[in-house]
């Protein structure tokens, strides 16, 4: 009796022991979690991005929005609908209302360039969505464009090299050849081909983010290039013209053709019917996602603004006809809704 006497004073003493450790851990989780909430609570991110109407900015948005209200940080938005003049405006307005973080998408490369390097004066912090600007601030999320191109240039060098039996004809299709998913898109691309002088690029024309104009260049370029073997266009939203050319014109098996974006259905859709041959697909609630990590870390840190730069590369995926399977891509209207 002795022994169970003495057995259960020491077990409850080693309850007691547990008792107060998880009740300091708790407390010790507290004080790492507090401040980190607190730091968030009642701050403001405004998002410009270049047009609230299409899949990427509804899926930065959407993610940046849902968890901006989890933990009470303010949230808004404006929609220069594609206008510079509008997205120009729209950040002088924003750096006068002095919120603590700015999202944005460049229109190109320069436009912006000044009054990002004002917003950062001001103390404001400015995350770089997808198109990267001449001027380097707190962060920037997404591809590194100039990697993507040369991976896209690789993809058409195994299709239409010297060790293929093709004319080794190829077209580019851009976008607004200033904007960044263009233009350093074009830079890798070009860096490959200069490997590989057996690469003939017949047209590199730019579509200015619209599919209606890349549809009509494509056209133009299978009447007088019949034999032509490869086309890379810079971006998916536009390159739905693009493909549409291309089957139209019969050529959906002689013609291998490439393109990029962030993975919405429309991307899978593409893939299913033959449109596209391949994608590099970017995730762009993926990119939502490192936007917020971003925002985070420097609210939490407390750092001047523009104090630390960094790059957040997003990862890609090839997908072909093979990958699409039920929910491999996202659906825009979910993240849509989000922004109204």
């Amino acid at each position: 009796m002795k022994k169970v006497t003495q057995l259960a004073v020491a077990a409850t003493a080693l309850a007691v022991l547990a008792t107060g450790s998880v009740a300091a851990q708790a407390q010790e989780t507290d004080a790492f979690r507090g401040p980190a909430l607190a730091a968030l609570k009642g701050k403001t991110i405004a998002y410009l991005p270049i047009s609230l109407g299409f899949d990427l900015a509804q899926a930065w948005g959407g993610v940046i929005k849902t968890e901006a209200m989890r933990y009470g940080v303010n949230f808004k938005a404006q929609d220069p609908n594609w206008v510079t003049s509008a997205m120009a405006q729209g950040m002088t307005s924003l750096i006068a209302e002095k919120p603590d973080v700015i999202v944005t998408q460049n229109p190109d490369v320069q436009s912006l360039a000044r009054l990002l390097k004002q917003a950062n004066a001001a103390g404001i912090a400015v995350i770089q969505m997808n198109m990267q600007g001449a001027v380097q601030t707190d962060a920037f999320v997404g591809p590194d464009f100039i990697a993507l191109g040369e991976q896209v240039a690789n993809m058409i060098v195994a299709k239409c090299g010297k060790d293929t039996k093709t004319s080794h004809k190829v077209s580019l299709v851009e976008g607004v050849p200033t904007g960044g998913v263009s233009f350093y898109q074009i830079e890798g691309i070009k860096k490959v081909f200069a490997q590989h002088p057996e690469i003939k690029v017949v047209s590199s024309q730019a579509a200015d983010w619209d599919a209606s104009k890349a549809r009509a260049i494509t056209e133009t370029v299978i009447q007088q290039n019949p034999d032509l073997c490869g086309v890379i266009d810079v971006w998916d939203g536009q390159a739905v013209g693009t493909g549409a050319a291309i089957k139209q014109a019969g050529k959906q098996d002689q013609v291998y053709f490439v393109t990029s974006g962030g993975g919405a259905q429309a991307t899978c859709d593409r893939l299913s019917d033959g449109t596209f041959s391949a994608v590099v697909n970017y995730d762009a609630p993926g990119m939502g996602r490192d936007a917020w990590t971003a925002i985070m870390i420097y609210l939490q840190n407390k750092q001047k603004a523009g104090a630390i730069k960094t790059q957040i590369y997003s990862p890609t995926r090839v997908m072909t006809k093979a990958d699409v399977k039920a929910g491999t891509c996202w659906d825009p209207e979910q993240y849509a809704k989000l922004l109204r």
